[in-house]
């Protein structure tokens, strides 16, 4: 009996830190050097390393920690915690010393001993349980009982709340992100609904939360428990998804099977649509005819169809006819040494004479050039300058805006028509912090050109549109056949789908005249046909065949081919759908690391972070875009420098990345926001071109093969492609079109003009009345809001009289 509690026993270590030797402000990951005083553990060292997540610890002050003794294959024998907390006097003399000393300005010995005298040797305990205890102090000052109870909660309320979730379930990671969210008020607001885990910290989801809930007593059908789900399956399927809505039939019966799949209690379809109505009423959730939304989705949606609506029908616009385009682009041609063809000519004219224009088309089609031609064009018709330094200096705005969603594409947009070129987030001054609902700067300029519109999601699109001014042209680059974007909706496929909007899709192929197999390639894919030629070995793409466990050895002798040949790595790109396995992205990243920047012998220097070691020399990418910097998610650098922490001014390890000699350095701490990058995923290579591409087409891999991923993939190959694997896999993932179809209604917003108008002209009759009823709202039912009035229309308009049981089937 005595050997299993103390086997049950929570191992602790109590001491004082004498050095503190890391410590990350934005997580609270921390790690001290501890004097141990006692442990139940078996270690019997003075001093110990412990790590874990905990604010800034008092140097020489008492601490207690429960965890567990891990042993570090680098540092060695470490405590890992899971719960802390500072040790307070128990004895009554003990307490009166300590709310006397220094940590509370004001309060002197005599204060500290009536408040001992009222509240007993639990005082502190009473203190931080109830805000009120201190209430019965006589003659106590109101600014007093605030500084005792801002430092108590300080130093032990903290503790308090992390032993509590620790208790709860939650690690200590997860425990702290919890605590900067709600602070102090963590344990009575999780108390009185655990489900606003889901809505508030990132990395909560509805099974955890529901874990909670049981726990604290709230199960089956409760108000709270329905609304978490339904709140979690929308967001869920927008993330993973990338859909913009749910149907209100499908959304009843993925509630009610994930509720009876964790309690098995029966939930009805009652109980859940009362729930999204008070959703609906509480603005958490919008309904519209037969389809629920996040609010934030929704209204991207109406935002973006709303201003498009506006630029369809500018009228203010200066037409150009086709005469004076072919005159000026005469020599144009002659200036730039090229020939435009009908349909590049046809789409110069469209969007010069457009206010929104869609140019789509796929590799080897010539957009760039277009691209070029429209510029250059505009400028001279427009009586521009096309020279930055000549606006800047009379202080005003470069008229012509080009920008797309990635560094590289920018890098590229501005490469091809020598004009400056920015991402979207900097076009709109974001910094990466921001939620869906902030908005970007207005954007200046007349002529705003996107290019990889592809990669738009609805929440995106809608800020981008937002900022461009009523009155300045807009043409969106993009080709359709690549993958959607990795947020929610399809913004370009929904904008060609709608059929309104001035569109030129470029088919004819001008770099075939190269000799390049890969565009034919593209091309025949695009078709969902794979060329007889597949496995056959061309000047510039060939197929090797390999297995799962033979890819790293193939990948590794190609890559020392055209290393042999002059290519630089930083050319050379390896591309994968997946993380994990033999042939995957992680697999992949450290051979390559040991194959063109090793440490044989270890006396290079090295910074270990997670699994991954970095050198100098090392390819990276960025996974977060950071404005102030200059550095943007999906950018390619080099690492040059890397310090210990002995060797910076800060006394931290630092990292240095040369992003096209643009140096950016992170703190080790900072490391989450790059990884290696001589292999990466398909999403991640987007917007990006390569020397040379190499792509492993493996079994393993089948469950993602799609044709737009291989297009996307094979389409970022300029010169040299590389396939290795099965080539009946390749096969199988060309002919298996996107089965998961992104359920948008942005389409449907755009396609019916007139409906569209109707829509406006009610939301201005609803604004000019002011309406704010919900009787007249169901006299104005419209399933077509605008970004101007959703703020005054009931978010459930349209929705009387339907009942869940009309979606589903009758027995």
């Amino acid at each position: 009996m005595t050997n299993e509690m103390i086997n049950n026993e929570k191992q602790f270590i109590a001491g004082r830190p004498i050095v503190s030797i890391f410590h990350n402000p934005q997580n609270l990951f921390s790690i001290i050097k501890l004097k141990v005083k006692s442990t139940n553990t078996v270690y019997k060292e003075k001093e110990i390393i412990v790590t874990g997540y905990f604010p800034p610890l008092v140097l020489e002050e008492a601490y207690k920690f429960t965890g567990y003794i891990k042993n570090h294959p680098k540092y060695g024998v470490q405590f890992q915690v899971e719960t802390f907390q500072k040790e307070v006097p128990a004895t009554e003399t003990g307490i009166v010393h300590y709310l006397s000393s220094d940590m509370f300005p004001g309060i002197g010995r005599k204060t500290a001993e009536q408040i001992v005298k009222k509240l007993g040797e639990n005082a502190i305990n009473r203190i931080l349980d109830d805000p009120s205890a201190l209430d019965i102090i006589p003659r106590l000052a109101e600014e007093k009982k605030q500084t005792i109870r801002a430092t108590l909660e300080q130093n032990l309320g903290l503790e308090k709340v992390m032993i509590q979730l620790n208790e709860w379930g939650f690690g200590p990671q997860i425990a702290m992100k919890i605590y900067q969210v709600y602070r102090e008020e963590t344990i009575s607001k999780l108390t009185d609904n655990p489900y606003r885990l889901i809505e508030d910290v990132e990395g909560v989801g509805f099974v955890r939360a529901d874990e909670l809930g049981y726990k604290l007593g709230i199960k089956g059908n409760h108000p709270d428990r329905i609304k978490a789900a339904i709140y979690h399956l929308l967001q869920s399927s927008s993330l993973s998804e990338g859909h913009v809505f749910q149907y209100a039939e499908q959304l009843l019966e993925d509630v009610k099977r994930m509720l009876e799949n964790a309690q098995r209690e029966e939930i009805s379809y009652d109980a859940i649509t009362k729930c999204c109505i008070e959703l609906a009423e509480e603005s958490r959730i919008v309904g519209e005819v037969n389809r629920f939304y996040i609010p934030s989705l929704y209204f991207s949606e109406v935002g973006i169809s709303s201003k498009v609506e506006t630029l369809l029908t500018e009228k203010d616009l200066h037409h150009f006819p086709l005469s004076e385009i072919k005159k000026h682009l005469g020599a144009l041609e002659e200036r730039l040494g090229v020939q435009y063809a009908k349909t590049q000519i046809k789409a110069i004219e469209t969007a010069l004479n457009s206010t929104i224009t869609l140019l789509t088309g796929g590799p080897g089609t010539g957009k760039t050039t277009v691209v070029r031609g429209i510029v250059e064009l505009y400028a001279e018709l427009h009586g521009l300058s096309l020279d930055p330094k000549e606006w800047a200096k009379e202080q005003k705005p470069f008229p012509i805006v080009l920008a797309a969603p990635t560094g590289r594409a920018a890098k590229r947009l501005s490469e091809s028509t020598e004009l400056p070129a920015m991402t979207i987030h900097r076009l709109l001054g974001f910094n990466g912090q921001e939620d869906n609902d902030t908005e970007g700067k207005e954007i200046e300029g007349r002529l705003v050109i996107i290019d990889e519109t592809s990669m738009l999601d609805t929440w995106l699109g809608h800020q981008l549109l937002k900022a461009i001014p009523k009155d300045a042209q807009v043409i969106f680059v993009g080709d359709q056949d690549q993958l959607p974007p990795v947020g929610p909706g399809q913004v370009l496929k929904d904008l060609l789908a709608c059929k309104r909007i001035p569109t030129v899709e470029l088919v004819d192929i001008y770099r075939q005249s190269e000799g390049s197999s890969i565009i034919e390639l593209a091309h025949e894919m695009k078709k969902g046909s794979v060329p007889a030629t597949l496995t056959a070995k061309t000047k510039d793409r060939s197929f090797i065949k390999a297995s799962p466990e033979q890819i790293p050895k193939v990948v590794e002798q190609v890559l020392k081919a055209a290393l042999s040949k002059g290519q630089s790595i930083r050319e050379i790109q390896v591309l994968a759908p997946m993380y994990r396995g033999p042939a995957g992205i992680d697999t992949l990243n450290k051979m390559i690391q040991e194959m063109v920047n090793p440490n044989p012998d270890g006396t290079r220097k090295e910074m270990t972070f997670g699994e991954t070691i970095y050198r100098i020399g090392d390819k990276v990418l960025q996974l977060v875009n950071q404005p102030e910097s200059n550095v943007f998610n999906g950018d390619m650098g080099e690492v040059v420098a890397l310090f210990k922490a002995n060797e910076t001014v800060e006394k931290k390890e630092m990292l240095v990345v040369s992003f096209d000699g643009n140096e950016v350095t992170y703190e080790k701490n900072d490391l989450n926001q790059i990884t290696l990058a001589y292999c990466c995923s398909v999403h991640k290579s987007q917007g990006s071109e390569f020397q040379t591409v190499i792509m492993p087409v493996t079994r393993s891999y089948m469950k993602m093969l799609r044709r737009n991923l291989l297009y996307t993939g094979i389409t970022r190959a300029k010169n040299f492609l590389i396939l290795c694997g099965d080539p009946e896999v390749f096969t199988f993932g060309v002919k298996r079109t996107d089965d998961l179809q992104r359920l948008t209604t942005l389409k449907e917003r755009l396609a019916d003009e007139e409906t569209v108008e109707d829509a406006k002209s009610i939301a201005e009759e609803i604004e000019a009345k002011e309406v704010t009823s919900q009787s007249t709202h169901d006299d104005l039912v419209t399933t077509y809001l605008s970004s101007d009035n959703y703020h005054s229309i009931d978010p459930m308009i349209g929705m009387k009289g339907i009942n869940p049981y009309q979606f589903l089937d009758s027995d």
